[in-house]
């Protein structure tokens, strides 16, 4: 009986103590995120892939706080994480997901290996949010880099393409492939790089939030933003994609996708601190550790979340690969279907955005 009585005290305890640490906080976002009424197009889920990075933030906040999954009632969205955008890819090929958070490299690469076959750009997402930070002790200066060992976070990722066509551009010589040249270019896992350069192995990295305001914290200079290389300072660094094969099967599930994240990039622009603290619940729960402020709070600055695909930067994203020898010049031809973004868009009282031409016709 003492020990009942112990128990039945300890559970309310408990439950005040549980709700006190903001797990009460924690369990409605969860309830939020359950399928609740009638499924769209008769389909019980959907799959979406993103990565665990801030640069991802429309998925974290829209999955965190259940503003996608009501707008898809009961059709449950059934959530998978990717470290890389070749394994997202494939993942969509082989129909393991439906929709994706992706950058603006492996993107392309789906659609011209398929041959225009495999995927279509649905929604911008993203901007910015990518630095060039370094050791002020061995880098003062942006010629300083020439010699230097920098990090990016894949061979042909989004942000490998553009720190190899920053080096074109400066007039140094690299080969794409080996990395080796006049910059020493050592590909490192985002996860990694951090300790990579407290060891000295790199003196710098190439990379997106929140990597970057971590090297900054651990004593790095923000050498460059890449945003300043951009017109208007902006350029994709996250797109919606989806394969062409679901969308034309379960169009009004797409549509009802895409009102969930034109709503939720409208609530983190109303919302900007509640958005953040959303996104870093997302990302402990994902990698059971949350974002200290101080570099949650830098690299949550830096990223603009956008509806808009910022085509006319895809395409040169593209020619820069191409220039840099990781790609052969690309149809990009009918990549994006902006059709459902835009009539979500008008719904909503917002401008509709354009393809640059990449639209299907």
């Amino acid at each position: 009986m003492r020990r009942a009585l112990t128990a039945a005290i300890a559970l309310p305890l408990l439950a005040v103590a549980v709700t006190s640490c903001g797990y009460g906080s924690q369990a409605k976002d969860d309830a939020e995120n359950v399928a609740k009424g009638k499924p769209i197009d008769n389909l019980s889920e959907v799959k979406v892939g993103y990565f665990p990075n801030l640069t991802h933030g429309t998925a974290l906040v829209g999955l965190q706080k259940g503003l996608l999954q009501k707008e898809l009632g009961g059709t449950q969205i059934k959530p998978s994480t990717f470290n890389a955008g070749p394994s997202e890819i494939e993942a969509l090929v082989s129909k393991s997901i439906d929709i994706g958070f992706i950058g603006p490299s492996p993107a392309i690469n789906g659609y011209t290996k398929s041959a225009g076959k495999g995927l279509r750009i649905i929604s911008g997402s993203a901007s910015g949010g990518v630095k060039l930070v370094v050791n002020p002790d061995k880098i003062k200066s942006l010629d300083d880099v020439k010699g230097k060992k920098i990090a990016t976070p894949q061979l042909g990722n989004t942000q490998d393409v553009a720190f190899l066509n920053w080096i074109a551009e400066q007039g140094w010589k690299v080969d794409a492939q080996s990395g080796k040249g006049d910059v020493s270019v050592v590909r490192t896992d985002n996860k990694i790089t951090p300790d990579a350069y407290k060891s000295g192995s790199v003196d710098g990295a190439w990379v997106p939030e929140p990597t970057a305001s971590k090297l900054v914290s651990e004593g790095g200079k923000v050498l460059l933003d890449e945003k300043d290389l951009w017109p208007d300072k902006q350029f994709v660094i996250t797109n919606i994609i989806v394969s062409q094969d679901f969308l034309k099967k379960h169009p009004k599930v797409v549509e009802a996708f895409l009102r969930g994240t034109v709503k939720t990039n409208k609530w983190i622009g109303a919302n900007p601190d509640k958005a953040k603290d959303a996104a870093n619940a997302r990302l402990k729960q994902e990698s059971g550790k949350a974002l200290p402020a101080k570099v949650l709070d830098p690299a949550w600055k830096s990223i603009e979340f956008t509806d808009d695909p910022l085509a006319a930067t895809l395409d040169s994203e593209a020619r820069h690969a191409v220039k840099a020898g990781l790609l052969e010049e690309p149809d990009l031809d009918g990549i994006y279907d902006l059709g459902p973004l835009n009539k979500v868009l008008r719904e909503e009282g917002q401008p509709g955005v354009e393809d640059s031409g990449l639209g299907v016709k």
